[in-house]
């Protein structure tokens, strides 16, 4: 009798947490504005409750969309991510001098590839989907620094590296005319200026970064105190970031043997440093141990990502004051030893080490696969590609920890219905249940 009560209380508990979170969401879809995503100290807020993201990358959505036989597409990645409560996507605001060109030549736009970027911009809020918009790329696809490097050539200027992006004056003022245009657009399809529009969770710098032909790290750093500047004097509502992976560097040789391998300390990207300039409002880190560990899957790889999220989480505590958002992770089915347990794996241990994080109210404020894709955009895969809809385990993950992490976002609101004390109880005990 004794464990039928206490069943029932717990079954009824749970029905309760069930029932306010359904209560408080549709409370903020009808009545909350959709308002802009801010930082407060070690943490993300919308309208002062806090805000942890659950959220994916796609980075071809503008390309996509620039064509009419398959804008169909952007809309389908919203609605599948959406229906398992994905609520950030990750996506490119630049195609350099490429097959689509947004920026065909510097200052120089297809407008039609704007609007195309309008489109996902429009069409993301209708799916209650904020965007982390990426600047320009590190590496060669889609343009990056070495399209910049090609621009300043043609023109006549003397460079001899790719690194040159960071520290001529000419192509630095090539990447802010860019960064103008895209934060001044007004959005064909909603009026809205990119710089005024909360569907915009924050701007990213580059994605990234690397600067191997300077491993102290300054003249990386010089561009990025420049830059966080000066997206800020035109943009000061949204965040910014800057998109590394999460190397440290020569200013914090104690963090050494956290890096999975001592190239990674020669890239001139620096954690810590890189994240205390002025302007940038949350960290970033990818998560890749089939790339910088070893091809060959194996437990390893569980744990590199156990230790390096929780080494970030801790640097953004105690020395950054700001959150930490695992921007890009995942596993390639290319990869020797790969199958789609070993993924769940993956991606439940990147869960769990945010909900540990979340439930200390600590700076570990989300993370973004890599990546979702519709289905029949295979072709475009590059080996770490997820289809919801053909991959029910892991929508299954996917969706569980969605559903967690709006327990935490709707976790103020609940004042309103319940006092402290009870409020800790019900969030307890739905915490404690339906484990990943």
């Amino acid at each position: 009798m004794v464990n039928q009560e206490k069943n029932f209380s717990s079954k009824f508990l749970f029905v309760a947490a069930s029932f306010l979170l359904i209560v408080c969401t549709k409370g903020e879809m009808e009545d909350g504005e959709w308002t802009m995503v801010q930082k407060s100290g070690n943490q993300f807020v919308v309208n002062g409750q806090p805000f942890y993201v659950n959220g994916f990358n796609t980075y071809w959505l503008m390309v996509f969309a620039a064509d009419q036989s398959t804008r169909g597409k952007v809309t389908e990645t919203f609605q599948q991510a959406s229906a398992v409560g994905l609520s950030v996507c990750r996506t490119w605001a630049f195609n350099d001098g490429q097959w689509r060109a947004l920026q065909k030549t510097p200052s120089v736009y297809d407008e039609d590839v704007f609007k195309a970027l309008d489109f996902v911009v429009s069409e993301a809020k209708k799916y209650k989907i904020r965007l982390i918009l990426s600047l320009v790329n590190n590496w060669e696809a889609y343009g990056g620094k070495s399209q910049y490097v090609k621009w300043g050539k043609a023109a006549g200027l003397n460079l001899t590296s790719d690194d040159d992006f960071f520290s001529h004056p000419i192509l630095k003022s090539y990447y802010k005319a860019h960064v103008k245009a895209v934060l001044n657009r007004v959005n064909t399809f909603t009026n809205i200026t990119y710089k005024d529009d909360p569907t915009i969770f924050g701007w990213e710098l580059m994605n990234e970064p690397r600067c191997e032909s300077d491993p102290s790290g300054d003249k990386l750093q010089a561009w990025i105190e420049e830059m966080a500047v000066y997206v800020k004097s035109i943009d000061p509502k949204h965040l910014v970031e800057i998109g590394l992976e999460g190397f440290y560097g020569l200013s914090t040789p104690n963090r050494a043997q956290v890096n999975p391998n001592s190239y990674a300390q020669q890239v001139g990207t620096d954690f810590i440093r890189n994240h205390q300039v002025l302007g940038v409002d949350f960290a970033s880190v990818h998560i890749y141990p089939d790339s910088w560990i070893s091809k060959s899957i194996s437990d390893a790889h569980v744990e590199f990502t156990k230790s390096w999220m929780q080494s970030h989480i801790d640097d953004a505590e105690n020395y950054l004051n700001m959150p930490v958002i695992f921007a890009e992770f995942g596993v390639s089915a290319k990869d020797p030893g790969y199958n789609s347990t070993y993924r769940d794996t993956l991606i439940a241990t990147v869960y769990k080490t945010i909900l540990n994080s979340t439930k200390k109210g600590g700076a570990g404020g989300g993370s973004l696969l890599w990546q979702v894709f519709p289905e029949g955009t295979d072709y475009m895969d590059d080996g770490y590609a997820i289809v919801l809809s053909k991959s029910l385990s892991t929508s299954n993950i996917v969706s569980l920890h969605s559903k967690k992490l709006n327990t935490f976002n709707s976790f103020c609101s609940w004042k309103c219905h319940w006092g402290c004390r009870k409020k800790h109880v019900l969030l307890d005990d739905f915490q404690s249940r339906d484990e990943l």
